[in-house]
C-alpha cells in the first residue's frame, strides 16, 4: 500500500511564500523607519483595519487575550469588578475566563447550540441577572453569536445597560446578516495569532469599538494607565502593543482577507458534500468564515487514527471545557450545572485540515478519506 502525502493542519510556510515579496517590502520599510513602536505601521492597519470592521476605532495591543482583559477592564473597571459575574460560553479555550479571573470577575457559564456550537442565546437571557457585568460572546469557528437577538433580549428583560463583548478571534470578516463581526457589540476583541484568518507572523490583537470612552480608556490601559507620557491617570494599566512589523504584514494580508474567506468556505463546503450521516460538520450560519473545519463524531479516537493512516492530521478545539479545567478548580464561576450541550459535544468534536493554501489534491485527499469513512 502507498504512503499517501500527508495533509498538515496547516502551513504557514505556504502563506508567506504567497506574500514573501510585499511582506519584505514592507517589513524592510518599517525597520528602515526605525521606527519600531507604536508608529505609522500601526496606526495604518490600526485605520485600514477598523474601516474593515466597521468601527470607529482600533486600538492595538500584544495579543487576543490582552485584547479581552483590557475590553472587560474598560467596561467593568477594577474598583467595579469584585463578586460581578460575565456570562461566558465553556466551550472556547479558556481566553474569556482567564480575562475575568484577572479582572476579579466571576464567569458563569452558559450552554451552546448543538448545531454551530456557538452561544445559545437563550442561555445567555436566562442567565443574566443584577449580578451582571458583561456578557462575552464568542464567534467561535467562524460562526457569528446573533448579537441582536442578545440585545432585543436584554431590552425585553429592563437589562439593556449590560453590555456585550464579541470575541471575534476566530471571525475575522465573519458576517451576520450583512453585519460584520466585531461592530455588532459594545465593544469587540481580536486575536491576530499567526493561525488565524487574519493573521501576523508573532502575537497581535485589538480592540475595536465605536464608544469613544471606552476606546479611550483602552488606549490608558494599553500603555500602563497614562493620560501622557509617564502621568499615570488610570489604575490597573499594563503594557500591551503590537509592535510595528507584525502592524506591517497584517496590513498586506488584510486586502485579501475577503477573498481567502472564500476559499476557506469553498473548502468547507467540500468536505461536507463529501460527509454523511455519521459525520456532522458544524454550522456557524451564512456569514461563517471557516476558520476551522470542525465535526461532531461519535467515535472520535477511531476516526482520527483513521485519519492519520491516510496522512491526515486531526485535532481538537477544545478538548476541556473551562469549567473542568484542574487547574481551575479552585477559581471561582457558575453555571456549570448548566452545560448538557456542551458536555455531549466535548468528546466528539475533531477538526480536519482547512485553510486557503491548501492544494487541491489535499482536498481531495480529505474529501476521499471522509467518503471512506462515511462508508465503512
Amino acid at each position: 500500500m502507498t504512503t499517501p502525502n500527508a495533509v498538515p493542519m496547516n502551513d504557514l510556510k505556504r502563506l508567506y511564500q504567497r506574500y514573501e515579496a510585499k511582506i519584505a517590502r514592507e517589513v524592510a520599510s518599517t525597520l528602515q523607519s526605525g521606527w519600531w513602536l507604536n508608529g505609522a505601521a500601526g496606526k495604518r492597519f490600526a485605520a485600514n483595519f477598523a474601516k474593515f470592521v466597521g468601527a470607529a476605532n482600533c486600538i492595538l495591543v500584544a495579543n487576543g487575550t490582552d485584547a479581552l482583559e483590557l475590553a472587560l477592564r474598560s467596561i467593568v473597571g477594577l474598583d467595579d469588578a469584585r463578586g460581578r459575574e460575565v456570562i461566558v460560553a465553556a466551550n472556547a479555550g479558556g481566553y474569556a475566563s482567564c480575562a475575568c479571573w484577572h479582572n476579579n470577575l466571576i464567569p458563569h457559564y452558559v450552554d451552546i447550540e448543538p448545531e454551530s456550537q456557538l452561544a445559545s442565546v437563550q442561555s445567555v437571557l436566562q442567565a443574566v441577572s443584577a449580578d451582571t457585568a458583561a456578557i462575552v460572546v464568542t464567534h467561535l469557528y467562524g460562526g457569528v453569536v446573533d448579537v441582536t437577538a442578545v440585545r432585543a433580549g436584554l431590552i425585553a428583560a429592563g437589562m439593556s445597560h449590560i453590555p456585550v463583548i464579541e470575541d471575534c478571534a476566530q471571525a475575522h470578516g465573519a458576517s451576520i446578516r450583512g453585519e460584520m463581526a466585531g461592530s455588532l457589540g459594545d465593544i469587540a476583541t481580536f486575536s491576530f495569532y499567526p493561525t488565524k484568518n487574519l493573521g501576523a507572523m508573532g502575537d497581535g490583537g485589538a480592540v475595536l469599538t465605536s464608544n469613544p470612552r471606552l476606546a479611550d480608556r483602552v488606549r490608558q490601559l494599553h500603555q500602563y494607565g497614562w493620560n501622557s507620557k509617564y502621568h499615570v491617570g488610570l489604575p490597573g494599566g499594563r503594557n500591551s502593543r503590537m509592535d510595528e512589523v507584525q502592524a506591517a504584514i497584517l496590513d498586506v494580508l488584510l486586502p485579501d482577507l475577503n477573498s481567502r474567506n472564500e476559499q476557506r468556505r469553498a473548502v468547507l463546503a467540500r468536505f461536507k458534500a463529501a460527509a454523511g450521516g455519521r459525520l456532522k460538520f458544524l454550522d456557524g450560519g451564512a456569514g461563517a468564515v471557516a476558520h476551522l473545519a470542525v465535526l461532531l463524531c461519535d467515535d472520535r479516537d477511531a476516526f482520527r487514527a483513521f485519519m492519520k493512516d491516510r496522512g491526515i492530521d486531526t485535532d481538537i478545539h477544545y478538548p476541556v471545557l473551562d469549567c473542568d479545567q484542574v487547574g481551575w478548580a479552585d477559581l471561582p464561576m457558575k453555571g456549570v450545572q448548566n452545560l448538557a450541550i456542551s458536555r455531549a459535544s466535548i468528546g466528539r468534536l475533531c477538526s480536519v485540515p482547512c485553510y486557503p493554501d491548501m492544494s487541491n489534491d489535499e482536498i481531495e485527499q480529505v474529501c476521499k478519506a471522509l467518503g471512506e469513512w462515511e462508508a465503512m
